[in-house]
């Protein structure tokens, strides 16, 4: 006796959700994202799912319940060749390319747990600083270097690059190590403070704190000269051009020092960088600034 139960040729999305263990929302999501093409609406202007359909959601859904996100799954269904999705040839070519996207994720994962192992290692902060910087603090005892030296160092890396701040760490290895010209640093950028907008750019005092940096900047240079790391800074030229050899179609005049040498971040011109870092300087402040480096001028 044959059964009087003929299946239906096509079922509404809600049979159809029910069917595959998911529910319409998310079938409306698939098409959205482009993951599930659009089906044919009935006269009633209602979706209607075919056995085709069916097969892609179960397909979908199991990859989706493996963990695959679904715009991988979507990308991997993009292939040009879609009819062929339903046999084991179209089946095994997008395990394929998940396979891909998902070992290209693994190796992202562990490019990112490798950076946030490091930062935990080395402190928040000095983690976030590139390897070339850090190498060059290790020297220093754990805590010595203060948060605004390490946000000094980050700013410096991203206008100047990994090298620029690595020279820049010679200067508060200097302060480190000689305690005496922490003090006067520490008394110098107090009075720079002082300068706010309350004085006015010709105050004497902005000449007076102006000499006194320029002198605090003699001093700190003979002190990174005398105890030889000045010879340091020169290495680090060396060592930096090692691990970072021209390519040959680089120009010649290309400055290889810019906020974006070794970071992979967005290129942008050192005056660029400059001109969109804010800092809240009085003009009494920069006119200090000023004269500060026109006395060193004058020195060199």
């Amino acid at each position: 006796m044959y059964s009087s139960f003929v299946p239906p040729r096509q079922v509404r999305i809600g049979d159809a959700a029910a069917f595959v263990g998911t529910t319409p929302r998310a079938i409306r999501h698939y098409h959205e994202i482009g993951l599930l093409p659009e089906p044919v609406r009935g006269g009633d202007g209602r979706r209607r799912y075919g056995y085709e359909d069916m097969i892609r959601l179960l397909w979908i859904r199991r990859t989706a319940d493996a963990g695959i996100a679904l715009d991988d799954i979507r990308d991997a269904f993009a292939d040009p060749a879609p009819a062929s999705a339903g046999g084991d040839d179209g089946i095994a070519s997008i395990l394929e390319r998940l396979e891909e996207t998902l070992v290209a994720r693994e190796a992202e994962l562990r490019r990112q747990r490798t950076a946030v192992r490091r930062m935990r290692t080395e402190g928040s902060r000095m983690g976030l600083l590139s390897d070339f910087v850090t190498g060059r603090l290790k020297s220093l005892p754990e805590g010595s270097l203060r948060q605004a030296d390490l946000d000094s160092l980050l700013v410096t890396e991203r206008i100047f690059g990994p090298l620029g701040a690595a020279v820049q760490a010679g200067r508060f290895i200097a302060l480190v190590t000689h305690p005496g010209l922490r003090e006067e640093s520490d008394r110098v950028d107090a009075a720079e403070e002082a300068l706010d907008d309350t004085i006015a750019v010709d105050d004497p005092r902005v000449a007076r704190v102006a000499a006194e940096r320029h002198a605090f900047e003699e001093a700190l240079h003979a002190v990174i000269e005398d105890s030889g790391q000045a010879a340091g800074d020169d290495a680090l030229f060396d060592s930096w051009d090692a691990l970072h050899p021209p390519a040959a179609d680089e120009g010649a005049g290309e400055d290889e020092t810019g906020p974006d040498s070794g970071r992979g971040h967005a290129s942008m011109s050192v005056l660029e960088a400059v001109g969109k870092m804010p800092y809240d300087f009085s003009p009494a402040r920069l006119r200090c600034m000023e004269l500060a480096a026109e006395l060193a001028a004058h020195d060199v």
